[in-house]
């Protein structure tokens, strides 16, 4: 295009954006912006009649002396312009003195500033700077303008893609939810029905213990009687070797005692894990929910983490145990997987002579009270449930990702379990879930619940 108007003028040009759909994590620099930059020295009416020959350019962009140094909207020059005496007053004096006495406020922004980051932007902005332009800085420095109108489009649409991510989350968690529920009602018929024969072993190993010694000592009767015996009695006890079946039958009774209790208490804890929450929370052993949890835990370890119990005297707390299980079981399966990695880790390495730690989870619970921060609130006392490994700890970029996952805004995001669980305890039950990690050092949880 011929600058037929000012040598000093940068011909107006429009970008066409990205061609990509627009997604939630698009940022401005994928929208369609003009450039059109003047020397502050320029005239009002030199740059209305660009305005005139180009209809869509929304404002200019001055510089001076190459510099940027502001903004004027097509919108506010017009309006200048057309004021009584607006044409004797600055048609004619460089755009400096419109500049300078319109006293605009200029919103600048990096390309990189994603779409509804820029969009909150706007809306904070008074209501008379609402249709004015944005300023966008680009990697190189140099400078375009965005409409407000063509974000304000972007933005709806990408609102638009939010709340369809938003409803089809929520549908896949209904029919998530039902799943689990009918998977919990099937669980819990299973542990009835498994329960159910532990139950007639449990009862009768005591009857067995009691009718094994009973033989016993009748065969001992018989052998002080018949010192001597015969041919078939001593044949058929040495070929039962009685001897040491007599020693070995109370260990096999204590032993098989010993599996049965351990089941019934694993089927046990299985059946309170799948319990199916009520419309209200109910007060609840939180020791007991816990213990529950570590038997499931320890099925998946042989020896390799050694789990340490603090317990603290705690009242029940009203709670929805289901959802609450479901939380303890995410933040030990964390803290269990990194153990075990590391764990796996230390075996393939050479060894050093180095002393090599216990991998360890210690659980401490307790009462703790908080001090009232504002004059119309009043002491609060929260139930603490701290769990805390001695793994190789999170790299501070990871437990970002982690806090930004417990942010409003992360949420159609992908859901991690720690996500699950920060909105379980502070959305469900009102509580508090915070954590702290150092490499080297390990990894600590915490779950604050109000004691009403």
């Amino acid at each position: 295009m011929s600058q037929e108007f000012c040598p000093l003028v940068s011909p107006p040009t429009v970008s066409r954006g990205s061609d990509r759909d627009l997604g939630l994590d698009s940022t401005i620099q994928e929208l369609p912006m003009y450039t059109f930059q003047v020397e502050i020295s320029l005239t009002g009416v030199e740059v209305a009649k660009y305005f005139d020959k180009y209809p869509l350019l929304p404002g200019v962009i001055l510089l001076e002396q190459g510099k940027f140094t502001g903004m004027i909207s097509r919108r506010r020059l017009i309006e200048f312009l057309m004021r009584p005496y607006g044409q004797d007053l600055f048609a004619k004096e460089p755009l400096d003195v419109l500049y300078r006495y319109a006293r605009l406020a200029v919103l600048v922004l990096a390309d990189t500033t994603p779409i509804l980051t820029a969009m909150q932007q706007i809306l904070r902005r008074s209501p008379e700077f609402l249709a004015e332009p944005l300023v966008v800085q680009t990697a190189d420095n140099s400078y375009r303008l965005l409409d407000p109108h063509e974000l304000n489009i972007a933005a709806w649409q990408i609102r638009g893609i939010e709340t369809q991510v938003r409803y089809e989350r929520s549908q896949a968690q209904m029919i998530q939810n039902d799943k689990m529920a009918r998977l919990g009602r099937l669980v819990d018929g299973v542990a009835h029905e498994i329960l159910d024969p532990v139950g007639f072993i449990w009862g009768n190993l005591t009857y067995i213990s009691n009718y094994s010694q009973d033989l016993l000592k009748l065969i001992a009767a018989y052998d002080e009687c018949l010192p001597s015996g015969c041919a078939v009695i001593n044949d058929i006890k040495e070929e039962i070797e009685f001897d040491y079946l007599e020693k070995d039958l109370s260990k096999a009774l204590t032993s098989a005692r010993s599996g049965a209790e351990r089941l019934k208490k694993l089927v046990t804890s299985l059946q309170n894990f799948c319990h199916i929450d009520a419309v209200y929370p109910k007060p609840v052993d939180l020791h007991a929910s816990i213990d529950s949890i570590v038997i499931l835990i320890k099925s998946r370890l042989k020896g390799e983490i050694t789990i340490i119990k603090n317990y603290g005297k705690i009242p029940p707390v009203s709670c929805f145990i289901g959802q609450l299980n479901q939380v303890l079981m995410n933040i030990f399966s964390h803290a269990v997987d990194s153990l075990l990695d590391e764990t796996v880790r230390r075996q393939l390495q050479p060894d050093c002579g180095q002393n090599v730690k216990q991998a360890t989870i210690e659980i401490t619970t307790e009462v703790i009270s908080q001090a009232a921060t504002k004059p119309n609130e009043f002491d609060s006392r929260w139930v603490s449930i701290c769990v805390a490994d001695n793994g190789t700890g999170m790299s501070e970029e990871l437990q970002q990702q982690i806090r930004e996952n417990f942010s409003i805004e992360k949420r159609t995001e992908k859901e991690t379990s720690l996500a699950v669980s920060y909105r379980i305890i502070t959305a469900r039950h009102g509580g508090k879930l915070n954590f702290s990690s150092k490499l080297g050092i390990g990894t600590k949880f915490e779950i604050l619940l109000p004691l009403l």
